[in-house]
């Protein structure tokens, strides 16, 4: 398993019953998680003082209960700045197991000794694309959202990385990827996490299980001579590590070479020295 463990901003305190007790910075948040199917005491007091509790509902959603929380606060990741909110669905902003990856194409990137260009789809907030800037990348970043593309735009600002190479553009990802192989552009990194359903800015629709090997397929179409690095993020149930493997060595190995690597990713428990599971990634390389 891959392990984000480098946070000073962040941990998870505790888990049990549905939740996962966390710290985000100054606040402590308690939000559902379909992983902890274990039952343990809450002992801690964070768990009956929190500044934030998302209640999940019965009949699907939720919503928020706040104590003393503000509107919007940042944490830090080594470097990098992070705008965070409570919005829609217990979601923050931020996946911050993904760090993991981050650290790992970083060191590609910095490594490499030659510009690289790197492309970001399903971009969300844009954790991977200030990594890859500050790793010295040019980033094309994409989404289908507006807000979460302008929301990345804020973190890249908070980052001091407002002046790095870098294309905000809010599309369809397929339908870009498509355009860019006539274009005749091509990347040296491609990071992705795709939803395992979802809608194009024209309603274009997205799911996983059907969508995502024809994307790989296609995305190899825009890999330059020598790439350097193919990331899939998988919060998928169906899309477990093996899967990943078998895809990226079925669409891209062939074409390539390289080395194909998938595990799951999560983050350490503080209070008994766990790890939480927090989905899966796949990686090639060179």
């Amino acid at each position: 398993m891959w392990i984000a463990d480098h946070w000073k901003d962040y941990e998870v305190i505790d888990t049990s019953s549905g939740e996962k007790l966390e710290r985000w910075g100054d606040y402590l948040l308690v939000r559902p998680d379909p992983q902890v199917i274990w039952n343990t005491p809450k002992q801690l007091n964070g768990w009956k003082r929190p500044n934030g509790h998302y209640h999940r509902s019965n009949k699907g959603g939720g919503q928020w209960e706040f104590f003393d929380l503000p509107e919007q606060w940042t944490i830090n990741y080594k470097n990098l700045t992070f705008n965070l909110k409570p919005f829609s669905f217990k979601h923050t902003g931020l996946f911050p197991e993904q760090a993991t990856n981050w650290d790992w194409f970083s060191d590609k990137i910095r490594n490499a000794g030659r510009p690289v260009k790197v492309l970001n789809l399903f971009a969300y907030t844009g954790g991977a694309t200030l990594a890859a800037l500050e790793a010295g990348a040019h980033v094309t970043h994409v989404d289908a959202s507006k807000g979460m593309v302008t929301w990345a735009k804020e973190n890249a600002v908070s980052s001091g990385l407002a002046d790095r190479p870098v294309r905000w553009l809010v599309d369809d990802c397929v339908k870009f990827v498509e355009r860019e192989i006539r274009r005749g552009n091509h990347y040296d990194g491609i990071i992705m996490d795709p939803p395992s359903y979802g809608r194009g800015p024209k309603g274009e629709t997205w799911k996983i299980e059907e969508s995502i090997f024809p994307f790989v397929e296609l995305c190899t179409k825009i890999l330059s001579d020598n790439p350097l690095f193919f990331l899939i993020n998988s919060y998928t149930t169906g899309l477990q590590p093996a899967v990943l493997n078998y895809m990226i060595n079925t669409a891209i190995v062939p074409k390539f070479g390289g080395k194909v690597e998938a595990e799951e990713i999560g983050l350490p428990v503080s209070s008994n020295g766990l790890v939480l599971p927090c989905g899966a990634s796949g990686r090639w390389s060179k």
